[in-house]
């Protein structure tokens, strides 16, 4: 597929089938997340793949959205800010950004392998933490229902190239 093609099939995935996602997928989506490129290459993150039943109830109140109870699976991407790497000049800790880049790579290798995935940022950062036995450098930063999607993607609106462009 190629990459244009590829970002248009991404989308929020909200309604998932209860198919189990297949060991090879995850390992090539986390083999992706891997490469994902950081500042001064200090890779600070670390994710948790959550199938078990037990677990993924505790982090669905995290989220007390009905949809995510559907997701086979929610992986949790969490910044170590141990490791992340600070700008001299004002101390800017770059980890949220060094994850967002990871957590796209994860979309949209899930996309590529016909799976769906959504970005949840809004949760209770404090119950997840706790709920995973996080150490205090480690921050989840969001939480991504991954499987296959038994929904349609909306119609994408996006700003047109001359309203982001200056």
């Amino acid at each position: 597929m190629k990459f244009l093609e590829l970002v248009k099939a991404r989308y929020s995935a909200r309604q998932y089938s209860n198919r189990p996602i297949e060991t090879a997928k995850l390992n090539y989506i986390m083999e992706c997340v891997r490469l994902a490129p950081s500042a001064v290459n200090f890779q600070p993150w670390r994710f948790r793949i959550v199938t078990d039943i037990t677990t993924l109830k505790t982090l669905q109140q995290c989220y007390k959205r009905e949809w995510i109870a559907t997701a086979p699976c929610i992986i949790v991407a969490c910044a170590d800010h141990s490791e992340s790497w600070h700008r001299r000049a004002d101390n800017k800790d770059h980890a949220d950004i060094d994850i967002a880049i990871a957590v796209e790579h994860l979309c949209l290798a899930a996309t590529e392998q016909g799976l769906g995935t959504c970005w949840v940022c809004n949760f209770d950062v404090t119950q997840c933490s706790e709920a995973l036995g996080l150490t205090a450098h480690l921050e989840p930063v969001a939480l991504i229902p991954i499987g296959y999607p038994s929904d349609q993607a909306a119609e994408k609106k996006r700003k047109e190239q001359n309203e982001i462009l200056f």
